[in-house]
């Protein structure tokens, strides 16, 4: 989730098991030239550089600014004393990122980069524009198989299809709200998301889309405007007057109707729906199972489906590729996404209010509960790091 200021400070996924004891995160428009950008997080084995960035609380420093095109495995180090987080960008565009980086820890972030100029920014808090430091790139492109290219086209197909999907549902969310129909604008409410939920790295990676849909109240930076989803979301759940948020499901609906126009123009690799997929899982853990996400309405179970499924649906178009790279791997996330499945299946609740989107409300659901969603999110999260470099032959 790009630019928020989280109210909570969120741990890597590694100590997700160790906060649920104590309180109960590409694709990219594509560029100009036919060449493609991918990145996958995680995984440094087999890239073909490393470049280390040391980033404190007032300095992003990357050791080497002039980089070969191909893949570079970026060597984090917060030396700092605030969580920060990194990103990759291409103007505007986000190639890359990851967030909840510790004070005293290290993460090792691979992106494959072809030919033009671009920023890395360390953001310490996790806020603002962060601390930037332009980086130029020679050479480079990707050629795909057939394989690969059968893999881009599927995924592709699913995320215009989540996205299209989503358009009729924010209009009937939005006819809702302006009629004054409180309880079925509620019911339509975690429906809407799902969409979004499932292809929400590719959503992101249109950075100026992201802080206008899916921005929560308490990630707000002073002076930014609260608007998208969220905002809908607390008029609905406390009662406000609906008439006042009617602008705000107007600029919703533009909002999802420009995503769906733009997705032909992502650029989508093998690669990068690898990192994809950790990204949404990624997204469970900071947000989903922490219950910050809907904070009013508490549908966060319906937000974790969707991102589950988005990133299975990533793993399925991958895995003829990857079986041949790491069998191995795909018996483990075969595995792995079962258990996190299996584990949500006993919370889905078809007879419950309209408004619950088909799950039990999450303040419903108990520490305990709570920790063991945390544990088998875990448990898929080390291997799926791993499906972006498989993917790209960096196995």
């Amino acid at each position: 989730m790009p630019s928020r200021a989280r109210a909570l400070v969120v741990l890597p996924l590694a100590s997700l098991a160790a906060l649920a004891l104590s309180s109960c995160g590409a694709l990219v428009d594509a560029p100009s030239s036919s060449s493609s950008v991918a990145a996958s997080d995680g995984a440094s084995g087999g890239a073909d550089a490393s470049v280390a960035i040391n980033a404190t609380d007032t300095a992003c420093e990357v050791a080497k600014t002039d980089l070969p095109g191909g893949v570079t495995t970026f060597s984090i180090t917060n030396g700092g004393s605030q969580v920060t987080e990194v990103y990759v960008y291409d103007g505007d565009r986000i190639v890359t990122e990851k967030e909840n980086i510790g004070p005293g820890t290290s993460y090792d972030l691979t992106v494959d980069l072809t030919e033009g100029k671009y920023e890395v920014a360390c953001k310490p808090g996790m806020v603002g524009d962060g601390i930037r430091q332009a980086i130029a790139v020679t050479g480079g492109s990707t050629e795909l198989t057939a394989a690969e290219q059968t893999a881009v086209d599927a995924y592709r197909a699913y995320v215009q299809q989540q996205a299209d999907a989503t358009v009729p549902l924010v209009q009937q969310l939005r006819d809702a709200i302006a009629a004054g129909d409180r309880a079925k604008a509620q019911s339509l409410y975690a429906p809407s998301r799902v969409g979004w939920e499932s292809v929400e790295p590719v959503a992101e990676s249109f950075g100026d889309l992201d802080p206008r849909m899916d921005i929560r109240e308490a990630d707000l930076e002073p002076g930014q405007q609260f608007t998208g989803w969220h905002r809908l979301e607390k008029a609905l759940w406390q009662n406000e007057d609906l008439a006042a948020v009617v602008p705000v499901a107007d600029q919703l609906l533009l909002d999802v109707k420009e995503l769906a126009q733009r997705v032909p123009n992502a650029a989508i690799t093998p690669n990068s729906i690898g990192n994809g997929a950790k990204e949404l899982l990624d997204e469970v853990a900071t947000g989903k199972i922490t219950g910050e996400e809907e904070a009013f309405s508490h549908t966060d179970l319906v937000d974790f489906k969707g991102n589950v499924d988005g990133a299975q649906k990533a793993f399925e178009v991958l895995t003829p590729i990857v079986q041949t790279a790491d069998p191995k791997l795909v018996t483990e996330l075969t595995t792995q996404f079962a258990a996190v499945q299996a584990a949500l299946a006993p919370y889905a609740d078809a007879t419950g209010p309209a408004a619950s989107g088909g799950y039990v409300s999450y303040d419903t659901v108990t520490e305990e509960q709570r920790r063991e969603l945390a544990r088998v999110v875990d448990a898929l999260s080390e291997p799926l790091s791993q499906l972006g470099a498989a993917a790209a032959g960096q196995a």
